[in-house]
């Protein structure tokens, strides 16, 4: 057999063992879009049309981490409570699958009830679970410095709101938590409703993704955190009672804003 037949015959039985192998999909990197004016406001409305599509279950989500937040009030004082009080925003994103999950269901015409809801984070469990994980992480570590604050500031050990101290403790307390809520806002703030969307999607290129999408629409993501904060805000000075309507319109604007803003 001459050279030149024995190598063809070599390339077409490599092309038929190729052909018998299944080849895997190619990853697709999100795009980010540039948003128009008005995306605060779209994204409100449409937030208040999925709540009211399906009040049950939204305000289900709304009632158990208003519940949440009371108990924290209630049987964690001291620094530990005002940390996991201000830290609740931190773990916010990962608690809020669920308000994603209705939202894309009854976007993709589905009717929205709770109970598949409940399961969302399975969709795509190994990079939720990890950002599950990283969030407490976080929430630990702000407990922490909480703690050292109010130390610093309240040597007694007891906050005392009407003593000179308190305006350097909340100027301290306010820079350090505001720094680590927008290093949180920005790699979270769109890359949980990814990670739902897209089970293929790893939890780093989500949180790059994620700030990207920060990167790019600086206003409108920055306007979109301010009011999270104003929501949540209203929300806790309600005695918690606001947070039962807050974070199903928190939760419902994130994944409207996620739609808006990245594509596939």
């Amino acid at each position: 057999m001459s050279a030149p037949v024995f190598r063809a015959r070599v390339a077409d039985m490599g092309e038929i063992q190729d052909a018998g192998q299944p080849t895997a999909e190619p990853f697709v990197w999100p795009r980010v879009q540039t948003l128009p004016p008005g995306a605060l406001g779209r994204w409100l409305r449409a937030a208040w049309a999925d709540l009211r599509a399906a009040p049950g279950p939204s305000l289900f989500y709304g009632v158990v981490l208003a519940l949440m937040g009371f108990l924290f009030q209630r049987f964690l004082g001291g620094a530990v409570g005002v940390a996991l009080t201000t830290g609740f925003l931190l773990v916010g994103p990962f608690l809020a699958i669920g308000l994603y999950d209705l939202s894309r269901r009854r976007e993709a015409g589905e009717v929205a009830r709770l109970a598949p809801t409940l399961r969302a984070w399975q969709v795509n469990f190994p990079a939720i679970s990890f950002y599950a994980v990283a969030l407490t992480l976080l929430l630990a570590a702000w407990i922490r410095v909480s703690v050292v604050i109010i130390a610093v500031c309240f040597p007694e050990g007891r906050i005392d709101w009407l003593s000179p101290a308190t305006w350097a403790f909340a100027l301290v307390y306010a820079a350090v938590g505001s720094g680590l809520a927008l290093f949180v806002f920005a790699t979270t703030s769109l890359s949980l409703p990814l990670l739902l969307d897209r089970p293929d999607m790893d939890t780093i290129s989500a949180a790059i993704t994620s700030f990207n999408a920060l990167r790019r629409n600086l206003t409108s993501m920055l306007c979109f955190g301010a009011c999270i904060v104003v929501f949540s805000a209203i929300g806790f000075a309600t005695w918690r009672l606001g947070l039962v309507l807050a974070m199903p319109l928190i939760g419902h604007m994130t994944w409207h804003a996620y739609r808006e803003t990245i594509r596939a």
